[in-house]
């Protein structure tokens, strides 16, 4: 080994000291700052030269590096493999109360993970996946994937900081050439204003369903003064904590006389409350425009609106929206405020949103209205309730078995194909009874639209899932259904469906894995996704749509989507 020392030149040599070089073992290596800081990380260098001028343009490209890492608008760390922060730039301290180097990440933000990515099976690298509970070592230990080289995303919770409680923090592990040092790179990114919106969808949603108050046997024992009391009750309730409206007013619309006629209206001025208005364009208000063109209208100043009659004291903006069901305009929900411009896009948005729901309460009520005077309509649907999601149960359970036993025990599958005809050949004797017994949707010729078409219907939901078996029943359908994606793939390889309807996240499996696995099992079937207003995360519908998905049904179900998509046939691709 040599005992001259050795050298470390960066860029060319001055002219003056090459026969001093001679006399030590030189080394040169580029300007890059890249390939100068891997070679500066080795200790086998007794001295660096370096003319000023390169000294000068290092020192420069490292501090433009620096300050661009620094103004990059979401936080970015990198954490050593333990998972302590060892470098953060501005934007990642501000999510910390104290100085994050040296701390580990979750003790830097003071967070917990609340939800963690999960890579669908049909997911290509780079993309999302699917977000939920952490469990297992995903709880003890988030990093774990990052530190197996694996991309990793989560979810924080930081109750510390009330600006931007929810962070989402994107983990990619990073190695150095030439070593086995792994660092992982994190970046933050501030998802608060996402997640209340989705925490506002949510609770709109269950107010939605929450509207009518009480099961449909139990409204059956109320009178039309007592619903229309409870529904006014709870729309005063979720229309103040919810949408934070203090002056409301609901109307109805009368199909025969056009007459908007009031429902609820609570701060709206006397001779407002009993003002006579009708479905026009002109002459009757902000409400009776939007009750005419059934679109939603925001008078931003009340003084100088052409459309707005006084309707709460001291009012200076309103918004209006229809109230509809099936497209058709039923009635209109106007909010006033104090302020000029009280209302902006997401108020109008949320609103819009409930005003969906409170039309499907309204319309589901007069629904049991008119049920009450039949008493054989009421027998049908309590035995649909009582039977149909046991037997449907029986279904799903022997079919998960048969598929396990048909290739095992040829002896056994054979018993248990002849339970599923029994349990298929029990639902059809109900609904050919109701049928006859009840009066039903019809086509224009007099048929029932989906007579005898068989539906699948997949949803953890056990309300949707006995509206689904109400309503394909009474348009001549045969409804079955699973409350889980395994029990529905495992029924539609055993049985042969015309339609099936699969919500866009079922408990078991990702939503796109699970329309495809569908599609495979039965191809001439069409397979819609359903939804309510829940944020399709995993991106479901997006990768179905380019896979031939034809239908997107919102619930609670319409008669008039269920009919469409029943009918319309699979996609060209499987037929």
């Amino acid at each position: 080994m040599s005992d001259r020392p050795r050298l470390l030149l960066i860029g060319p040599p001055p002219g003056s000291l090459s026969v001093a070089l001679a006399a030590t073992d030189v080394e040169s290596v580029s300007t890059d700052p890249a390939k100068v800081a891997e070679r500066l990380r080795h200790c086998d260098i007794d001295a660096v030269l370096m003319s000023p001028d390169v000294l000068s343009g290092l020192l420069d490209r490292f501090r433009r590096d620096e300050l661009i890492l620094s103004h990059i608008d979401k936080g970015l760390a990198v954490l050593d493999p333990e998972g302590k922060v060892v470098w953060a730039n501005p934007v990642f301290r501000s999510f910390s109360t104290t100085d994050p180097v040296g701390r580990p990440l979750l003790v830097a933000l003071d967070a917990r993970v609340v939800a963690v990515e999960v890579p669908s099976r049909s997911s290509a690298p780079g993309e999302s996946g699917e977000w939920g509970v952490p469990t297992g070592s995903l709880l003890i230990d988030p990093l774990a994937p990052a530190r197996e080289g694996k991309p990793t995303a989560f979810r924080l919770h930081c109750p510390g900081h009330p600006e931007q409680p929810y962070v989402e923090a994107d983990i990619r592990p990073v190695r150095r050439p030439g070593t086995g040092e792994a660092r992982l790179i994190v970046l933050l990114r501030n998802i608060t204003a996402e997640v209340i919106q989705q925490q506002k969808l949510d609770a709109l949603h269950q107010a939605g369903r929450e509207l009518a108050g009480l099961d449909p046997e139990q409204l059956a024992e109320m009178d039309v003064p007592s619903r229309i009391e409870l529904l006014k009750h709870n729309l005063r309730h979720f229309i103040r904590d919810l949408l934070h409206y203090d002056t409301i007013e609901v109307r109805l619309l009368s199909r025969k006389t056009g007459e908007l006629k009031p429902l609820l209206e609570d701060g709206m001025l006397p001779e407002a409350a009993g003002r006579k208005l009708f479905a026009r364009e002109t002459e009757n208000g902000v409400t009776g425009y939007v009750a005419a063109t059934g679109t939603s209208y925001l008078c931003e100043d009340a003084q100088n609106d052409p459309h707005y009659i006084a309707g709460a004291a001291g009012a200076r903006s309103s918004m209006t929206v229809p109230l509809k069901f099936q497209d058709v305009v039923i009635g209109t929900l106007n909010v006033e405020s104090p302020r000029v411009n009280g209302f902006g896009a997401d108020d109008l948005q949320f609103t819009e949103l409930f005003s969906r729901e409170i039309a499907t309460a309204l319309h589901t009520l007069d629904l049991l209205s008119a049920q009450q005077v039949c008493t054989a309509s009421q027998s049908i649907e309590a035995v649909n309730k009582e039977i149909a999601l046991p037997l449907d149960e029986v279904l799903a359970g022997t079919s998960v078995v048969l598929e396990k036993l048909q290739r095992t025990d040829p002896d056994a599958a054979i018993r248990l194909r002849k339970v599923l005809g029994a349990a298929r050949q029990v639902k059809d004797s109900i609904s050919h009874v109701g049928r006859n017994m009840t009066e039903a949707p019809t086509t224009m010729n007099g048929a029932l639209p989906l007579l005898g078409k068989r539906v699948l219907v997949v949803d953890a939901d056990a309300s949707t899932r006995r509206q689904a078996h109400l309503l394909l029943t009474r348009l001549g359908g045969i409804a079955e259904t699973a409350a889980t994606g395994t029990d529905g793939i495992a029924m539609a390889t055993d049985e042969d469906y015309d339609a099936i309807f699969q919500e866009v996240k079922p408990p078991d499996m990702g939503g796109y894995d699970c329309y495809l696995r569908l599609r495979a099992a039965r191809p001439t079937a069409v397979v819609s996704l359903t939804t309510g207003f829940g944020y399709d995360t995993a991106h479901s519908i997006v990768k179905a749509r380019a896979d031939g998905l034809k239908h997107v049904l919102f619930k609670p179900f319409r008669q008039d989507q269920v009919v469409k998509a029943v009918l319309d046939g699979p996609p060209p691709l499987f037929r």
